[in-house]
């Protein structure tokens, strides 16, 4: 079972976009910038799936 490195670096690229969002919505809570919270709330939710459809297909390459 091989990965190739593009999927891995994707998947990372992934996460630290994930991580960058949601420091960015606590960040706007804080400061009562309630926009920002939904716009990276929202960023972070459309993440989720780009995320588990780049671990399928990496998954099932073989």
């Amino acid at each position: 079972m091989t990965r190739s490195s593009r999927g891995i670096i994707l998947l990372c690229v992934v996460l630290f976009l994930n991580i960058v969002c949601t420091q960015q919505t606590v960040n706007a809570f804080f400061y009562d910038k309630y926009g920002n919270v939904i716009l990276f709330a929202a960023l972070n939710l459309l993440l989720f799936p780009i995320a588990l459809w780049i671990y399928r297909r990496e998954r099932d390459v073989k």
